[in-house]
Order: structure tokens, then sequence, then C-alpha cells
């Protein structure tokens, strides 16, 4: 039973990273992908994925569909909470003090600096399209045109 178990996570692990994959978000699973991606020039959109059904519901289609618009991120990348765990604590290094730590979240840089962040509480229990609606409001405010 316990290894059926392990074969389902892992199933859905490889799912949840091919989801954001596929959707032209680059994997960061070391701190020094995040050092490196944190320091281009830009915009970045980050997408702290987690294996809970609010990423899987909301979190990443959102994430997947809110890039379909005249403004996006220069960049999009995602750390996975819980899965690489020393990735993950180096993206929050960066986005500092204030960050509530979450996933899923939304983090959006400008040039390596938070200028906005959509946390869980802002995710869970609310509509993909919801979430989307507040990506493209942030991309809207803080991107240039594609």
């Amino acid at each position: 039973m316990n290894m059926d178990f392990n074969l389902l996570m892992n199933d859905m692990l490889i799912q949840a990273r091919g989801e954001v994959e596929a959707s032209g978000y680059e994997q960061l699973t070391t701190p020094e992908d995040v050092d490196a991606a944190f320091a281009r020039p830009g915009t970045t959109l980050v997408l702290v994925n987690s294996i809970c059904g609010c990423a899987g519901g909301i979190a990443r289609p959102a994430a997947a569909n809110a890039v379909h618009y005249d403004k996006r991120p220069d960049h999009l990348v995602t750390v996975f909470a819980g899965q690489d765990k020393l990735a993950t604590q180096q993206a929050r290094n960066f986005f500092g003090d204030d960050h509530l730590p979450s996933s899923p979240s939304f983090v959006l840089l400008k040039d390596g600096q938070l200028v906005a962040e959509i946390g869980r509480h802002e995710i869970e229990g609310h509509a993909p399209t919801s979430v989307i609606t507040h990506l493209q409001g942030l991309f809207e405010e803080y991107c240039e045109e594609i």
C-alpha cells in the first residue's frame, strides 16, 4: 500500500511540474537557479507551486492562462514548495521580510525586487478566472506590451 501511495505521489508531482513547464515556466530547482533567474533584468513572474488541490485546480491553470495577454512578464519561473526546498527558501529570501510564505502563490519581481504578490488566501476558494484577472491586472501595471 505504501508503495502505491509513493507511485501516486510521484505521478502527481510529474504532472504538476509538466503543467507549468508546458505553459512556458522555467523550473528553478536549486538556489543557484534562483539567483541566476532573479538577477535577470525586467519582470519575472514566480509561481510558488505546490501539490495541494488549490494549486492544481486554480493556481496552475491561472498561471497557464494569464500569460495570454498583451502585457506579460519577461520571464516565467517556478519553484516547487515541499519538493525543491532549498530553491524555494532561496526564492523566499529574495521576497523580503514582509512576505508571508504560502503555496501556491505568485510573486512579481521587477529587476529582482518584489513589486506585487498573490498569496494562497487570494487563490484558495477563488475561481481560476478571478486569479487570472488579478494576475493580468498586475501585468497591466508592471509589464511591457509584447
